[in-house]
């Protein structure tokens, strides 16, 4: 048990995220997350006034399975693997924490400050939550995926449209990280 509840090395969750891609390669399927939503919206029969949803969800049944696993997975991994004790933040994270006015997550995972029930008694951080949601789907639709997509699946594939995106996502993230956040904090 011990095994699977403390973090792997990157080299065994590298090697297995391959041997995925490569399996997904062989049967000629492609990986995203976004382009789940996409179904989903096709599935409610929507496609009939908005020409983007009229595909073939039916095509993608795999893909929304893989979707179902990953809440499957975290909600497995949160409430029955969790150990955050072998979680350690860099104390430098800690202290840009506290000068925005959040706690360190003291044997958890994630602050409950930003991620705990609490955000929805707070007008200003669901209007965070709102457009921040608004923000994430433009620029996954914009950018024609997500990071998963893009960095999994469209850089194993070695496309350079996904390279270029992965590029704008960490740029994007480090001025959150570094500028923008602290403001709204």
């Amino acid at each position: 048990m011990e095994y699977i509840t403390h973090t792997w090395h990157w080299a065994i969750s590298g090697f297995l995220i391959g041997l995925i891609m490569l399996t997904l390669i062989y049967f000629g399927k492609v990986f995203g997350m976004s382009s789940n939503l996409r179904s989903l919206c096709a599935m409610t029969g929507i496609g009939k006034r908005v020409p983007f949803f009229d595909w073939d969800w039916k095509s993608q049944r795999w893909n929304l399975a893989v979707v179902v696993g990953a809440m499957l997975g975290g909600h497995v991994a949160i409430h029955f693997l969790n150990d955050p004790s072998n979680v350690t933040l860099n104390p430098k994270t800690v202290e840009q924490l506290a000068v925005m006015n959040i706690e360190a997550p003291n044997g958890k995972v994630l602050p409950d400050a930003l991620f705990g029930n609490q955000v929805f008694q707070s007008p200003k951080m669901i209007l965070i939550l709102i457009v921040g949601g608004m923000l994430i789907g433009f620029g996954s639709r914009y950018a024609g995926g997500c990071t998963s997509g893009h960095a999994i699946s469209g850089m194993s594939n070695l496309q350079l449209p996904s390279l270029k995106a992965v590029i704008g996502f960490f740029v994007g993230g480090l001025i959150m990280a570094h500028f923008i956040l602290p403001l709204i904090f």
